[in-house]
């Protein structure tokens, strides 16, 4: 079995596992500390805690948020992209030396390298006091919550969906828990980083459980907690365990549904908070990686360039009413190599102006890293695929509540594969360029054709873009694991 070599260090702390094979070495550098010094007191483990929210920020909008949606089949590649992210895009040439792969494998395992560090230091710290070690528990359930999460991106990137009746055979990732500089480990198996990934996540709601959620949460909470389950839980087949752990979070009611144009708008270019589970913290010191993709301002041009736009077929399936569409999309004049004109381009991530840092966009937002509307497709899909008649009952209540705040007020009467068909038609529309797509094409088995560009004038068209065909189950739905 192939072995990886993770070898990350963590934190800008110098790991005892290589001083105690250089015995000779009884000095740091003054930039670096022995592992065991940063483990001293709970404002070190606070400190630590500070990197871990670092990390996520930085593991998360950009690269890990629109390459799969780059993949998949809602945009197509414009006249002038230049080859950024021409890999996915085409499914060519897509290997495990990617840049992007590599990359986002990279950024996953070292934020893992140094949460398995905090585990392991935190439960050397002492503490004075019930306050004390509150806090220390609240770190401890922080580390748990993000390595669960971490893991559940490499296993759905990186291995095939979880089936039941195979996931125990099928190779996963490596599994690390311990910090080990010269640790070659070989891949679990599908099932044992979904198993590992739940007793972390079962460790987090026990340490976390007085963490109460709230709209916009900088931190995770135990809301967070069980979102991350519905999702986990989710893609395991899981459907009373996802519809479950969706619903607990519904039902708080902190979380209200946004059903006015205005408020859609400011939720998405302002940033408020309404639907936000956990909203990551951002500044204009502290810019969040961006999806700028969709809409590349020109300034001196007076006109935008975008490496991707979106198909029209994907525009038209917003329907006259649905507040999505007027904010999802707008009109923009473009100019190209080969003309200028007007396409409908992605406007989800126009940048919030409070956190430009010149006169104009630079793209960034505070990432919504968890929402409300995904608890209720959650709910739904597991609800309907459940085989329940009750739980399908309640799937239709919570997709119909959610097309309702979207303005699609006339409510859907189905069942059975046409509620589960009804779902997927509402997660397309929902959670568009939020990095869903391609992953769930993966777990329901689909492929695709890319149909019905917009302007091919301003596209690149032809084998591999605007026509481009892959069937379900395709290798390049599995990113291959950098060696």
């Amino acid at each position: 079995m192939k072995q990886f070599k993770i070898n990350y260090l963590a934190g800008g702390l110098l790991a005892l596992a290589i001083a105690s094979c250089q015995k000779n070495l009884e000095k740091f550098p003054s930039s670096a500390i022995a592992t065991e010094q940063g483990f001293q007191s709970v404002r070190d483990a606070k400190a630590w805690n500070t990197g871990l929210y670092s990390n996520l920020r930085g593991n998360f909008y950009g690269i890990s948020m629109y390459t799969q949606d780059i993949q998949a089949d809602q945009l197509n590649a414009s006249i002038d992209y230049g080859n950024r992210n021409g890999f996915p895009h085409r499914w060519d040439g897509f290997e495990a030396t990617e840049g992007n792969i590599n990359s986002i494998w990279q950024g996953y395992y070292r934020a893992l390298t140094n949460i398995n560090l905090m585990l392991a230091g935190f439960e050397k710290i002492p503490t004075n006091g019930a306050a004390e070690a509150a806090e220390l528990n609240r770190y401890k359930g922080d580390a748990y919550v993000a390595r669960a999460y971490y893991y559940s991106e490499l296993i759905k990137r990186y291995a095939k969906p979880y089936e039941p009746a195979t996931a125990a055979t099928e190779p996963g990732v490596p599994l690390v828990l311990v910090y080990d500089v010269f640790a070659k480990p070989a891949r679990a198996s599908v099932k044992a980083v979904y198993d590992q990934i739940l007793s972390d996540i079962a460790q987090a709601k026990t340490l976390l459980a007085t963490a109460t959620g709230a709209q916009g949460s900088e931190k995770f909470t135990i809301d967070a907690v069980l979102a991350l389950e519905a999702r986990v839980r989710l893609n395991m087949q899981d459907w009373t365990g996802a519809k479950t752990a969706a619903d607990a979070v519904i039902a708080t009611g902190k979380y209200p549904l946004i059903n006015t144009l205005a408020a859609f708008q400011n939720y998405w270019y302002t940033d408020t908070k309404t639907e936000d589970i956990m909203q990551l913290y951002a500044s204009k010191t502290e810019t969040p990686n961006t999806n700028s993709v969709y809409l590349g301002l020109n300034t001196s041009l007076n006109a935008f360039r975008p490496d991707f736009v979106p198909s029209q077929w994907v525009i038209d399936k917003f329907v006259t009413g649905d507040i999505r569409r007027a904010t999802y999309f707008a009109d923009k004049n473009v100019n190209f190599t080969t003309g200028t004109g007007t396409l409908t381009l992605v406007n989800k991530y126009p940048g919030n102006p409070a956190l430009f840092t010149a006169t104009t966009t630079n793209y960034a937002h505070a990432p919504k890293f968890l929402r409300i509307a995904e608890m209720y497709l959650i709910s739904a899909e597991a609800g309907a695929r459940s085989g329940n008649g009750a739980l399908e009952a309640d799937a239709l209540i919570k997709l119909n509540a959610l097309r309702s705040a979207r303005g699609l007020t006339t409510p859907l009467v189905v069942t059975g594969t046409a509620l589960f068909n009804a779902v997927k038609d509402e997660r397309f529309l929902e959670l568009a360029f939020e990095g869903f797509r391609l992953w769930d094409l993966k777990r329901w088995h689909e492929g695709f054709t890319r149909t019905a560009p917009q302007n091919t004038n301003f596209l690149t068209v032809g084998t591999g873009f605007t026509n481009l065909s892959i069937p379900a189950n395709h290798p390049k739905f599995q990113w291959g694991l950098p060696s």
